[in-house]
């Protein structure tokens, strides 16, 4: 059965995640050992030397929490605080005196925030004093801490942090980050890098450039080829007929050279092609045309045959 310590714990642990806060996160280390948390605090705004400045830190609750008070001590170089040395607050281990149960982890971060920061240490355990240069130093150098433990450095977890917020609907205005001149900056810091790392080329002299190519014969190059226009369709069908060679004309001496000259001409030039039918001979009539050639040959024999007898006779 767990303690009423641990139980408390829980519940400071789940409230703080349903109702986040953009100014602080804190949870505990890890799940075994809920008694040993750590959180990351944002400075208190302008004009203290802690704005635009991310702190992060411990806090060690006792077994008899809340009856007892936790005790807190801080990570991160400040110039306010002392590393890693437990601090005197009037809600902390060095005065149970004032400690309320009632007092949580919430009311204890915010109390250093607005209170605890903005004042001077005055002898106070823990504290430290610091000129006000060295703390706005310590305050831009804090975004890169790196707690060895959780891993990240401080404005990386925040940053995850107030995306958590944003999804529960709560607004987050923080000193020094806005969210739009961050994305502006890394952009512009993404551009230089590019430009390092790809310089402009240098322009090549005029006898390593390669000879132009006239824009005509480019385009002529660059054109595709046309198609051959199809053929037009004749427009009456025409039945094959044999074709005999013509007679050759008849070649005169004396203008012999002159008519070879032309008869080049004349065979040189296309020959146009009839386009009207030829007369196709009916197959009926072919026997009857190839009885009258027998006949007659039959008769001019007979003739040949009787002239030839009536000479013998005489």
């Amino acid at each position: 059965m767990a303690s009423a310590s641990t139980r408390r714990l829980l519940k400071e642990s789940t409230d703080l995640h349903k109702n986040p806060s953009p100014y602080f996160a804190a949870a505990p280390v890890s799940d075994s050992n809920l008694h040993d948390w750590h959180f990351t605090l944002v400075g208190p705004p302008s004009p203290t030397p802690y704005a635009k400045g991310l702190y992060h830190g411990r806090i060690t609750f006792p077994s008899t929490y809340p009856l007892r008070p936790p005790s807190f001590r801080f990570l991160t170089p400040s110039a306010r605080f002392e590393v890693n040395r437990e601090i005197c607050l009037s809600m902390s281990a060095h005065h149970e005196e004032t400690w309320q149960p009632a007092w949580g982890v919430r009311t204890a971060l915010m109390a250093i925030r607005s209170v605890v920061f903005s004042g001077e240490s005055k002898g106070q355990v823990g504290g430290m004093e610091g000129s006000e240069q060295l703390r706005r130093e310590y305050a831009e150098l804090s975004r890169g801490w790196v707690c060895r433990e959780c891993g990240g450095s401080n404005e990386e977890r925040m940053r995850e942090w107030w995306g958590v917020c944003r999804e529960m609907e709560v607004e987050v205005d923080v000193e020094g980050f806005d969210e739009k001149q961050i994305e502006d900056q890394n952009k512009a810091k993404g551009e230089e890098g590019q430009d390092a790392q790809n310089p402009a080329p240098v322009p090549a002299p005029e006898s390593e450039k390669p000879a132009s190519t006239p824009p005509d014969a480019s385009a002529a190059a660059s054109a595709p080829a046309p198609e051959p226009a199809p053929a037009p369709a004749s427009t009456f069908a025409q039945t094959p007929t044999p074709t005999s060679p013509a007679p050759a004309p008849a070649v005169n001496p004396a203008r012999s050279v002159p008519e070879s000259s032309a008869s080049t001409d004349v065979e040189s030039r296309p020959r146009a092609t009839p386009t009207r039918p030829a007369i196709a001979i009916s197959p009926e009539n072919s026997p009857w045309l190839d009885r009258a050639i027998v006949c007659v040959v039959v008769a001019l024999v007979i003739l040949i045959l009787r002239r030839t007898i009536d000479i013998d006779d005489l």
